[in-house]
């Protein structure tokens, strides 16, 4: 996501280092490149030329701002640009003061609305509420079937009335059945089309007309580019719509729709869908200014953050904080339990976007594998409960044992041990300097003890 437009930001603003102040030669040759990667990122045309317009009148003859330097100048203001650019702050889904919340799911067909309302309802269940999803969409195939078996991943209820009746109907029937079950949130999913037409917005219209929905969110495939665009503006126009959601942004480099879209509707990007799984980080609140510092490669250590929190339950939290003010170092068990625990906040190339200034690391070209989870974790499971609480049983005889029953070899599983023992003595250098009393010991972690051999000199002085 902004892989590409990132990379250009970042490298034009690599180019101001060591100048000492802004002057109109550097920012004109500085705006030229992000002008360039705007349009590569397949912004639109006006909204990049606005956007220019806007930095080169901030940035012209400003001083450097005590400690910063041009460049850091000329970032901030970037920054602070395409956050309003995106639209200043997170906007959350309205709820009804009355009556069950009502969200009708809207947009062309392949756009990917059906999973997105799975998500969604995953998303309200976290937060408490009572979800039910309704399958408005009876004219492709199978889309009331694929509706109704996400609904079962997610513990959803699916309200549906078959293929034979109109949409209109269905959704009038399902409001009315969530407020007899007690359902506080109702999610439509609608039928989309290969393209905007009048029959289409039509039907939408009289949904709109006959249940009156708390949110009208258009799901856009944002790999679409300036098509996106243009839907959203002909979408906005007809429905008058609430907000977008934006998929895919996984798979699109560009990611330009996110920077047009709000500037041309004038209405809020509520969420952004990664991925095709069921899951709760697969569908991720919108914030602008998080966006914009991950954009300029500033990372976003609060959503890291709030994805930690949201897997790593309270309890967890408190056992690890315990074992590490008793002076315990962490063995394989709590070692496994994070690993298990990072998979569920997402992708790991995703969680390495979020990391701050994560291209400013000592490691070059840091490629997240997946594979070594999966290695890490059946090294663990393949020890006995006693050496995972106690790593130095592991001598050499232990290890090959490990290796064979986890399919690894006797290095990979040394690499392990290596990484336990540095996570150890990183948090005891932590530690220390949190509270120096504490003067701990924990990374040293004892090697397993081998039995004293003698040396061939002294068996050959023995035999002599």
């Amino acid at each position: 996501m902004f892989e590409n437009l990132s990379d250009r930001l970042q490298n034009t603003l690599k180019k101001l280092r060591g100048q000492g102040r802004l002057t109109e030669s550097n920012v004109s040759d500085s705006l030229r490149e992000v002008r360039r990667a705007f349009l590569e990122a397949d912004v639109s045309y006006k909204v990049t030329r606005e956007f220019i317009e806007r930095i080169k009148t901030r940035s012209l003859g400003q001083e450097v701002m005590g400690s910063l330097t041009p460049e850091l100048q000329i970032a901030r203001i970037i920054g602070e640009e395409l956050t309003q650019l995106m639209g200043n702050h997170a906007e959350k889904i309205r709820v009804a003061p009355s009556g069950p919340t009502v969200v009708m799911l809207v947009g062309l067909q392949g756009a990917g609305k059906t999973t997105v309302a799975a998500k969604l309802a995953l998303k309200f269940r976290k937060e408490g509420r009572s979800p039910m999803l309704v399958a408005a969409d009876v004219y492709r195939p199978a889309a009331i079937k694929q509706l109704q078996v996400l609904g079962e991943q997610t513990g959803t209820p699916v309200f549906s009335m078959g293929t034979d009746v109109s949409p209109v109907k269905i959704a009038e029937a399902a409001v009315k059945e969530a407020l007899t079950r007690a359902h506080n949130c109702v999610i439509i999913d609608t039928a989309g089309r290969l393209h905007v037409d009048a029959a289409l917005m039509g039907e939408l219209q009289r949904i709109k007309a006959t249940v009156s929905p708390t949110e009208i969110l258009l799901v856009v495939d944002a790999m679409t580019g300036q098509d996106a665009v243009n839907v959203a503006e002909n979408f906005n126009n007809d429905l008058d719509i609430d907000g977008a959601i934006l998929t895919k942004m996984d798979g699109d480099a560009r990611g330009g729709a996110a920077l047009s879209i709000r500037y041309i509707t004038q209405k809020p990007i509520k969420f952004i869908s990664v991925g095709e799984k069921i899951e709760a980080a697969a569908l991720e609140e919108f914030h602008p200014e998080r966006m914009a510092s991950r954009i300029l490669g500033q990372g976003d250590f609060q959503t890291l953050l709030e994805k930690a929190e949201e897997v790593f339950s309270e309890d967890e939290a408190k056992a690890l904080e315990r074992k590490l003010t008793e002076n315990k170092g962490l063995d394989f068990n709590d070692f496994l339990t994070q690993l298990e625990q990072i998979k569920n906040m997402g992708p790991l190339d995703q969680l390495m976007d979020l990391i701050p200034f994560k291209n400013q690391l000592p490691v070059k070209n840091l490629e997240p594998d997946e594979n070594h989870l999966k290695y890490a974790k059946s090294i663990i499971q393949s020890m006995t409960p006693a050496e995972r609480r106690n790593p130095p049983l592991l001598d050499r005889s232990r290890k090959l044992r490990i290796a064979k029953g986890s399919g690894t070899t006797v290095n990979q599983v040394n690499t392990l041990v290596s990484q336990l023992r540095m996570m150890n003595r990183m948090l005891n250098q932590q530690a220390a300097m949190a509270v120096p009393e504490l003067g701990p010991k924990m990374g040293s972690l004892p090697r397993p003890k081998r039995k004293a051999r003698k040396s061939r000199k002294r068996k050959r002085r023995k035999s002599r």
